[in-house]
């Protein structure tokens, strides 16, 4: 250890416990803080002395965004943390994360206008300096507003000695961002009918940040994909790679020939790309639909010749224009690793999301994520998890008891007095405000055998109608202010199902997050990782000796998970876990 490195474990051990830390990473070294004071520690080796400082203090490391530290540092794995702008969008929702915004909301100050560049948050210098405020080098401004030149990061683009001395202060400012932000997540209700540990908001905030982390970890490694076998199921989908642009048009042209000739008179100039050409030509053939979804098609497969080219020219057409070549080439490295930005939370209800096609792989690239050798994939699907969480926000006792069966629906069925596809359609309808057709009448049902259930979700509904914000069981504020304005019509009803989904689609994603954030903590060391985040399932690539432990490790975890996060409720959640060597193989 560096002189320099040995001088913060001298500074820090007298300290005893040291809870939190303070951190801003820029070139040359980081800034640290305790409370009340921070420093700049130079170092050219910043990711060896924080792991020496996560083994020997185990901090909950505290800085404004993952992105902003994690994501200019080697790979490093820090156990714990407060992220000031994950924990901002838990506290007071939309998309805003800039360390102005959550500045702003933790003072109590008037939201400012979005920075003129991307935040910088102290990861030096290297962005051009756009026209703004003085930097007079101070951080806080006489109005008591973040100073624009350290919301946007320009109060980092100086001189090495500085910017060091800028970084210890910027980590000090968030220690005190985290103390308001810990005291408003425990003024928060807890909703748990018995609550175990930390208040369940504070919870939240903890796994919100341990998502971001994982957020910038997912980005920098990527899904492991068998490029191999990906082209082969490109090329067998729309033919082999085109060589030029007019081999791309013979080819496009080629797969509309395939449904065109099954269209009659006429059918040499329906453009598939256009639904109302496509419904038109349906019709023609004697389809009266509404119009042209994939659910109404796949009924009538077997009914006519075009139908059946139809669906086989959409996943061909998916696959040459989303997720073919080009793709491929863009998304896929030479380490055979599939990569996108991910984000820790959407601007609605909370869920984790990615870019570069990783939230929407289709099932036949499947068979391409693949484990590498030496290794296998760990996968765990959450089932059910929505009705299952919204027995555990509404503590409604049947729906509770229903938790219980391996499949929730079969209880469901049996109390609806219907069968099994009925009770599913019921309690979906429930959750997303469908109320016409068949669903109409299983909601009915629904609302006589469930009725505490349904009378949480209706309370959301009204709420979302009138324009009000709701907040999640776990405390996440869903801002349906900031939808269509509250009029009559179809914009308040959208308004409505939109918070009536929202209040169990947020909770199962806090859940989830909470999930994952702890099964990444058992993985530490491992060798294994997270390479996916989708929605209600994880995958895990790890080591094939690790396999069984790893599979053990999703069953605990969210056994774990489910006790903090849903004690008193007596909600059983439920994983089918698999060990793989390609996604393909899980059921």
């Amino acid at each position: 250890m560096h002189v320099a490195e040995q001088q913060v474990v001298d500074r820090l051990r007298p300290l005893g416990r040291v809870p939190r830390l303070g951190l801003a990473v820029v070139p040359g070294g980081i800034g640290l803080a305790v409370p009340g004071q921070g420093w700049a520690v130079p170092t050219t080796d910043p990711a060896g002395l924080l792991t020496a400082l996560d083994v020997e203090f185990a901090p909950r490391w505290t800085w404004w965004s993952a992105a902003a530290v994690l994501g200019h540092l080697p790979p490093v794995h820090l156990a714990r943390c407060h992220d000031l702008a994950a924990v901002h969008r838990v506290l007071d929702g939309g998309s805003r994360e800039d360390p102005g915004a959550v500045w702003a909301a933790a003072r109590g100050l008037p939201v400012p206008s979005p920075p003129s560049r991307r935040p910088a948050a102290a990861h030096g210098t290297g962005l051009l300096d756009l026209d703004g405020a003085a930097d007079s080098g101070e951080p806080v401004a006489a109005d008591g507003s973040l100073a624009p030149a350290w919301a946007d990061g320009r109060a980092f683009d100086t001189d090495p000695a500085e910017r060091l001395e800028r970084a210890g202060r910027w980590a000090a400012l968030a220690l005190d961002v985290a103390d308001t932000q810990d005291a408003r997540l425990t003024a928060l209700p807890d909703r748990r009918p018995e609550p175990a540990g930390p208040p369940l908001p504070v919870q939240t905030g903890y796994a919100e940040s341990a998502a971001a982390a994982l957020a910038v970890e997912l980005s920098r490694t990527g899904l492991p994909l068998d490029r191999a076998t990906a082209e082969e199921i490109v090329r067998t989908a729309v033919g082999p790679r085109p060589a030029d642009a007019a081999a791309e048009r013979g080819a496009r042209a080629a797969r509309d020939d395939l449904v065109r000739r099954h269209l009659g008179p006429g059918g040499a100039t329906v453009d598939l790309r256009n639904p109302a050409h496509v419904l038109a030509a349906l019709r023609g053939l004697g389809f009266d639909l509404p119009d042209t979804r994939a659910h109404r098609l796949e009924r009538l497969r077997e009914a006519h010749p075009a139908v059946a080219a139809l669906l086989v020219w959409r996943k061909a057409e998916r696959l040459a224009t989303t997720y073919g070549y080009p793709w491929l080439d863009e998304h896929v490295g030479t380490d055979g690793r599939l990569r996108g930005a991910w984000s820790s939370a959407d601007a609605a209800a909370g869920r984790m999301t990615a870019q570069a096609g990783l939230h929407n792989l289709p099932a036949e690239l499947r068979p391409a994520v693949a484990a590498e050798p030496g290794h296998v994939l760990v996968r765990a699907d959450l089932g059910q998890v929505e009705p299952r969480v919204l027995a555990a926000v509404s503590g409604d006792p049947g729906l509770v008891a229903a938790t219980r069966d391996e499949d929730l629906y079969a209880p469901v069925a049996a109390a609806l007095g219907a069968d099994r596809p009925t009770a599913k359609v019921a309690v979906l309808a429930a959750m997303y405000g469908q109320t016409s057709g068949a669903a109409g009448e299983a909601l009915r049902r629904m609302e006589r055998a469930y009725p505490r259930a349904l009378a949480y979700l209706r309370a959301a509904e009204e709420a979302g109608r009138e324009g009000r914000d709701v907040r999640t069981y776990g405390g996440r504020l869903v801002r349906i202010s900031d939808l269509a304005p509250a009029e009559p019509g179809a914009a308040t009803a959208a308004r409505g199902r939109f918070a009536r989904n929202a209040v169990v689609q947020g909770a199962a994603a806090e859940l989830f997050k909470a999930w994952a954030a702890t099964v990444r903590a058992g993985l530490a060391g491992s060798g294994g990782r997270v390479v996916l985040c989708l929605h209600d399932e994880l995958l895990l690539h790890v080591p094939e000796p690790a396999a069984h432990r790893a599979a053990g490790l999703l069953e605990s975890a969210l056994q774990q998970t489910a006790t903090r996060w849903a004690a008193g409720s007596g909600v059983r959640f439920v994983a089918d876990v698999s060990v793989v060597r390609r996604w393909s193989e899980a059921k």
